[in-house]
């Protein structure tokens, strides 16, 4: 029995998305050229284009082809089709961005917070303010890109500075968390801004996607992302996705026991707090100090040096057993600089299971991995809006 034909409405789909598609790549492009990119024939694409125009997602540029023969019309997404709210929070502030379907950055926006470390116990009613105070900045940064955005705000994609609950899109507060961010709800505070579904996660795990789709673990499927900063984080991208664990809390990793300095078993947070490498009251390390004290270049400089390199050592031993990577990637304000990963890749190649290790290449990962995510998120709501899926 002969397979069935597809139906004349999936043709039309699946021409429909091949043409927006083509022109997500290209500023503009004639009827011809559409179908030389795509291998449709011409007529075909003529009528995708006549229908794609009609729905209000593709204009006719108003520019024309010169030279000799019939005189052709550049076509071009319409400007109007909409953008993505792309936002990183961090313990500086709120950074927001409008992005359009080619990945141009449209609009950019930051609204400066005031640093808050987390203490190591913190009253749950300055969790409270301080995530009043996030919602805040978060909203305003929102409601300014919105309000001059040239169509609407399609999709919004969100990195944070902290762990982030996989279900619901919420940070969530761990005990010692160097961050005092509190219960923040990103969905709910962008719901009034954005018309489409909105994504958050921790910024460790934008930064492994970024490295992994152009940056220095491009075409390793198998890796470990450490985060070196002020927090402490891991990111596990095995078979090429980014493993969040059932709750959204893999790699959160400050509370691993590890060799501390003397030998000393400890949590890897402790390791700072026993080389007076945090700021007061709190868990955050203080990278400042950190970079200038192994930056001496003499023997207490060394001998920091091997301690972090012997702690991070252990921490990597245990990622190694429990997830197999092929590459170990380190980030962060200090995890790439002051000889840290050269440190770290020679006491780590001694260990029974060494693997290769290697620096993070790109400057603002975590922001670059949610604006890649949010430019794939616009382009497949885009397509999707050609031909809506029938009401239940």
């Amino acid at each position: 029995m002969a397979p069935p034909k597809p139906s004349l409405e999936m043709l039309r789909s699946l021409t429909d998305e091949n043409v927006l598609r083509i022109l997500m790549t290209h500023p503009r492009l004639t009827r011809a050229e559409i179908a030389a990119h795509t291998g449709i024939s011409k007529p075909t694409i003529s009528d995708s284009v006549q229908r794609l125009v009609d729905a209000g997602l593709v204009a006719d540029t108003g520019d024309r082809t010169a030279g000799r023969g019939r005189v052709g019309a550049y076509y071009a997404l319409a400007p109007d089709t909409g953008a993505a709210l792309v936002v990183d929070i961090t313990p500086h502030g709120v950074t927001a961005e409008a992005v359009d379907v080619h990945g141009t950055v449209l609009q950019q926006v930051h609204s400066a917070l005031e640093r808050r470390d987390g203490p190591d116990r913190v009253a749950s009613a300055d969790r409270v303010a301080s995530a009043d105070r996030v919602a805040s900045a978060l909203a305003e940064a929102a409601a300014a890109i919105s309000s001059s955005s040239p169509g609407p705000l399609r999709t919004a994609v969100v990195s944070a500075a902290d762990p982030v609950d996989r279900a619901t899109g919420r940070l969530v507060h761990l005990p010692d968390a160097p961050f005092l961010v509190g219960d923040l709800d990103p969905p709910s505070v962008l719901a009034a801004h954005v018309g489409g579904p909105v994504l958050v996660d921790n910024d460790v795990n934008w930064a492994a996607s970024a490295e992994r789709d152009h940056g220095c673990a491009a075409g390793v499927d198998d890796f470990v992302y450490l985060h070196l900063g002020r927090g402490l984080g891991c990111a596990v991208v095995s078979d090429g996705q980014v493993r969040r664990g059932h709750h959204g809390l893999a790699g959160e990793i400050a509370h691993l026991y590890t060799v501390g300095p003397g030998g000393a078993a400890m949590r890897f947070t402790e390791v700072f707090a026993a080389l007076d490498l945090r700021h007061p009251d709190s868990t955050a390390i203080d990278t400042d100090a950190l970079v200038s004290r192994l930056a001496a270049a003499d023997e207490q400089a060394e001998s920091l040096r091997a301690v972090l390199a012997r702690a991070i050592g252990g921490v990597l031993a245990a990622t190694v057993a429990l997830t197999d990577p092929s590459m170990i990637v380190i980030g962060g304000e200090w995890g790439t600089r002051a000889g840290i990963t050269t440190a770290v890749a020679e006491d780590f190649g001694r260990s029974p299971r060494p693997v290769p290790v290697t620096t993070a290449v790109l400057t603002s990962p975590d922001l670059d991995g949610a604006r890649t995510k949010a430019v794939e998120e616009l382009r497949t709501l885009i397509v999707q809006s050609a031909h809506p899926a029938p009401q239940q």
